[in-house]
């Protein structure tokens, strides 16, 4: 029989969502009795559930908080955009390198960063291709800059780049440790970049 104390109420619900019948007590009771392999198969599965249901919930906050960057960036708040990072956190950008939330900070408080929000910018991200291994994950991602033409019309892409962030789980959830961004400019170093989301464990680039 499932013990419910030891993995919750929606035990039943998991085992019928795999295939198993929610029978009755004594039907249960019957089955455990009589077939113990079969209680060890359904709380094997459950365990194997528990386990993807973490996987995909790591998956949704790191999402989430890649997904905070542009709109952080973009509406000036660069408490928030810093904090995506650990304290020592890096951004490392093609244009320069930030050591650390307080530089991180300053690059949305000054230009030209300042000058893209007064001009009308964007900062889209693509879908993430995120590997998770126990409390480190990286995710690799395509970027671009889209900035409003000085006319008025319309809008323009200024830049695309390839990325690289990797994450590291704290008491506070995940965090950035270090973000690598590279304009996709022909030279191997972005390339390299995005083919590191496909290596077997996405550590090595």
């Amino acid at each position: 029989m499932i013990d419910q104390n030891k993995y919750g109420p929606w035990a039943f619900v998991a085992a019928g969502s795999m295939g198993y019948e929610l029978a009755g007590k004594d039907d249960r009771d019957a089955m455990t009795s009589t077939d113990d392999k079969t209680t060890t198969s359904i709380e094997d599965r459950l365990e194997l559930l528990e386990q993807r249901v973490r996987l995909l919930d790591d998956h949704n906050q790191i999402m989430r908080l890649l997904y905070s960057y542009g709109p952080s960036v973009d509406s000036g708040l660069s408490t928030i955009a810093s904090g995506l990072w650990i304290e020592d956190g890096v951004y490392d950008v093609d244009t320069g390198l930030m050591d650390g939330r307080s530089e991180i900070e300053t690059m949305v408080q000054t230009d030209p960063h300042q000058g893209f929000l007064k001009q009308g910018c964007g900062h889209v991200m693509s879908p993430a291709r995120i590997t998770v291994s126990g409390d480190n994950a990286v995710a690799v991602c395509h970027t671009q800059l889209i900035l409003r033409q000085p006319d008025n019309d319309g809008y323009q892409v200024s830049r695309v780049t390839a990325n690289r962030w990797e994450l590291i789980r704290t008491s506070a959830g995940w965090k950035v440790a270090i973000r690598t961004s590279r304009l996709l400019d022909g030279r191997d170093e972005p390339r390299a970049i995005l083919a590191s989301a496909f290596s077997p464990t996405a550590q090595d680039w």
